[in-house]
């Protein structure tokens, strides 16, 4: 089947978008909007809606727009169209639960996946979005082992949200976790002084503890300049 025609295509992304819209706008909390934004100190604008509710939203309205998802050339232009049109920012949790849910299982681990997952990550900016953005790299990484040259060059990029991913792209992934990489990010990246770094060192060192806590003790030993933050997170649970 081929991927729609130009206008088609066009119209049915934005009628989603009505869809996203107007669903959003009715199960929006004002009071709610200002606590979010403040603690997400977001510059855009938002709805005052949840995360679960955003989802359940996302994907009744992605099921509304079937003939979007059918073609991975689609899928990837409309959510790279809603994601940059979004004006509140629950339009982009929208784009990251239509990538969790199953309208997307044909196309989120593809490889070629990898750019519009990069363009999310260096436009979103901030943790919310790209941690959730993270796991749909995950994704591309559990299915490709091509991909962990790609996450070794991220782990040494300029943008610390997509250093950030590197690191904690792997996370759920238990016995199939790739350790080698998992050793290269961080070891990237642990001289990084920065927060959201140090913290996502942690966390990944910490989440793969419960598969195997011997491993991430004898990892952090070995690695004296990890940060405090790093090597505390990373044996929490140990």
């Amino acid at each position: 089947m081929s991927p729609l025609a130009g206008t088609q295509l066009a119209e049915e992304a934005e009628a989603l978008i009505c869809d996203l819209r107007e669903a959003l706008a009715a199960a929006g909390d004002p009071a709610c909007a200002a606590q979010q934004r403040a603690y997400l100190k977001s510059d855009m604008e938002m709805y005052g809606v949840g995360v679960p509710a955003a989802r359940r939203i996302a994907q009744a309205a992605a099921a509304s727009h079937p003939g979007l998802w059918r073609e991975a050339a689609d899928w990837r232009a409309v959510l790279h169209q809603v994601w940059d049109g979004a004006e509140r920012r629950e339009e982009r949790f929208a784009v990251l639960a239509i990538i969790r849910s199953k309208h997307s299982a044909p196309h989120a681990d593809r490889i070629d996946s990898l750019a519009l997952y990069e363009h999310l990550l260096r436009t979103g900016q901030w943790w919310d979005l790209v941690d959730e953005a993270s796991h749909a790299v995950g994704l591309v990484v559990l299915a490709h082992p091509a991909a962990a040259a790609r996450m070794r060059a991220w782990a040494r990029d300029a943008d610390l949200w997509v250093r950030r991913s590197a690191i904690i792209c792997q996370l759920q992934h238990k016995e199939r976790t790739d350790l080698d990489l998992l050793r290269d990010v961080v070891e990237a990246n642990q001289d990084d002084g920065e927060f959201f770094i140090r913290k996502a060192i942690g966390w990944a060192l910490r989440d793969y503890a419960r598969t195997d806590g011997r491993w991430v003790r004898a990892f952090v030993e070995a690695h004296p300049r990890l940060s405090p933050l790093s090597r505390r997170e990373a044996l929490k649970h140990l």
